[in-house]
């Protein structure tokens, strides 16, 4: 079959160059403003600010680099093994023919997106000093009648009564169901520490769901939840996962609890210390 292939004209050979440059041409021109997830490896920071890192998933990397002037705009470092979600252009290197993205703008994936939201929107409410120890109110001597907000079926409600029983607490407890999770969860959550103070009666008011991963505990990282905990007329306690989760209605709480069990036990101190 070879024999028979007649030689190319002139017009039909393309020298490497050229070639390049077609090539470079269309992936260029395709390739603009394009987002892609991966995980940083190989990460380089040069003396200029410039960072050159490769972005891989199981069956490929990408070469990229992101140079100082977008850099500097970045509100979190960039390291080895961490997934980020990428925007930039594919760009082309003649010399070597080597295809590249030019990153404009890195933001973490997942849990690391999550984290990086929960801090920009606790900076912002902080600022308008909605966390401000001036804003927040004493709890009762003695607690007569709490409302609980909280899944009525969890284990974050049956801790907190367990020990509110054993304890000997007298005072009347409301459970006023919600979501806890998921669609929807905020504004129901809302919409019941809204309803706990329009003169409902309550002297205290129990933020409370049992621990999980970010992702499960985001409706409590949400803007409208802080403002509402923050702006309920009753003072309210925030017991929110285990010991290690933090969210921003424990900020804007007139009290945080590590645990719901936790938030019982302040509560039966406080009736305990006003009764002694």
């Amino acid at each position: 079959m070879l024999n028979n292939l007649l030689p190319p004209t002139a017009e039909q050979v393309l020298k490497v160059t050229a070639l390049t440059r077609l090539i470079k041409g269309q992936l260029e021109e395709n390739f603009s403003r394009v987002w892609v997830q991966g995980e940083i490896s190989n990460l380089r920071k040069q003396s200029s600010g410039h960072i050159y890192f490769s972005l891989k998933d199981a069956g490929s990397q990408l070469p990229c680099a992101l140079f100082a002037r977008d850099t500097a705009r970045q509100d979190f470092e960039l390291k080895d093994g961490m997934e980020v979600q990428l925007l930039g252009d594919i760009s082309v290197f003649e010399p070597h023919g080597r295809y590249q993205l030019i990153a404009k703008v890195a933001i973490q994936s997942g849990q690391g997106r999550l984290q990086m939201e929960f801090e920009r929107l606790k900076r912002k409410l902080a600022t308008e000093g909605l966390f401000d120890a001036e804003r927040k109110q004493a709890l009762p001597a003695l607690p007569r009648k709490i409302a609980v907000i909280t899944s009525p079926t969890g284990a974050a409600v049956r801790d907190f009564l367990r020990i509110l029983r054993r304890r000997e607490f007298a005072g009347e407890v409301v459970i006023l169901p919600s979501k806890v999770q998921g669609q929807g969860t905020a504004q129901e959550v809302t919409n019941m520490l809204e309803y706990a103070g329009a003169s409902q009666g309550f002297d205290l008011v129990v933020l409370t769901r049992g621990g999980g991963s970010i992702e499960d505990l985001w409706a409590f990282n949400k803007e409208q939840v802080a403002r509402a905990v923050a702006d309920c007329p009753i003072p309210v306690i925030s017991a929110i996962g285990h010991e290690i989760d933090t969210v921003l209605t424990d900020y804007a709480a007139d009290q945080r609890a590590e645990t719901p069990s936790g938030a019982a036990e302040l509560i039966s101190s406080l009736y305990i210390e006003a009764r002694a």
